[in-house]
């Protein structure tokens, strides 16, 4: 558990003095495709959620999975930030304007050959969903502090293409929450519990 309540204040100051690491290129063959999510906390009368999403069978890639709303970077996007809000906007209907953006985790580059920039935001409430039906099959939210207490995180190692990775998996009301976004998640907890 965090030492502190997890506030919009502790939040906001923790994602803007936390050093953030940007991936740096490996030199492969296949370069990284470049995607940006964002990862919305949402503020109810009983506390801070995060919202995700549950992608449909139908979509191209992670069919069936958890995730953040987002995708990835379009030639018209200015930066990472305008690909996280334009695609929560396409996937849920969420107005950029209602999102006060805190700023950007540390990249996240994945098996698949993805370098995914987890975008901070923060809304004031939930506006009305509108789930884009090719794409999100349902959204919910969960506790920032069910993420907080370190006795609902479990982490394996994998050998994946050859290089061992840390895999984080949550489990809450029937969603299997693991991969890139079980990643963020944790490294999300770990920066709002630095001292």
């Amino acid at each position: 558990m965090l030492a502190h309540p997890i506030t919009p204040t502790l939040i906001r100051h923790a994602v803007a003095t936390h050093a953030r690491r940007p991936a740096l290129e490996d030199g492969g063959a296949v370069p990284l495709i470049s995607a940006a999510v964002l990862v919305p906390i949402v503020q109810e009368h009983h506390g801070l959620s995060l919202l995700l999403t549950r992608r449909t069978e139908t979509v191209e890639t992670h069919k069936g999975q958890i995730a953040f709303p987002g995708g990835m970077v379009d030639g018209a996007d200015r930066d990472r930030v305008h690909t996280a809000v334009r695609e929560a906007e396409e996937e849920l209907g969420i107005p950029p304007a209602s999102v006060e953006m805190l700023g950007m985790l540390d990249d996240l580059t994945t098996p698949t050959g993805f370098c995914i920039t987890p975008v901070v935001g923060l809304l004031s409430h939930l506006p009305p969903l509108q789930l884009s039906p090719g794409e999100v099959a349902e959204a919910f939210m969960v506790p920032l502090a069910f993420f907080a207490d370190p006795g609902n995180a479990e982490m394996e190692r994998r050998s994946i293409r050859g290089a061992v990775r840390e895999v984080w998996t949550y489990r809450y009301g029937g969603h299997v929450i693991w991969g890139a976004t079980g990643t963020i998640i944790h490294r999300f907890m770990d920066i709002l519990a630095a001292p």
